[in-house]
């Protein structure tokens, strides 16, 4: 579940910036620069991932915790959004 949750968020921004990087490691004059930008893509993409499996456990210690507190963070999340909505509306953002 947490990879699909991962998958979902970052897909718009994986498709532009790997056809980009594509285009570059396919353009450079030596090899050796796109296999440079590539790995630092790779590095990038996997690092949240290995962090998120070392950390998860935690995290739902920590979640068990707060869950009470859910349902002020849901209001107070809705309450912004709202407001930025407004501020966006009438140009005042």
């Amino acid at each position: 579940m947490l990879g699909m949750a991962f998958s979902a968020g970052w897909t718009p921004c994986v498709g532009p910036i790997l056809a980009t990087i594509l285009v570059l490691a396919s353009t450079t004059e030596s090899i050796s620069k796109g296999i440079i930008l590539l790995t630092f893509y790779s590095l990038g993409l996997g690092i949240p991932f290995i962090l998120t499996a070392m950390a998860i456990s935690k995290f739902t210690l920590l979640f068990n915790k707060i869950k009470k507190y859910l349902w002020a963070v849901t209001l107070i999340s809705g309450i912004f959004l709202i407001i930025v909505g407004v501020l966006l509306l009438i140009n005042r953002f």
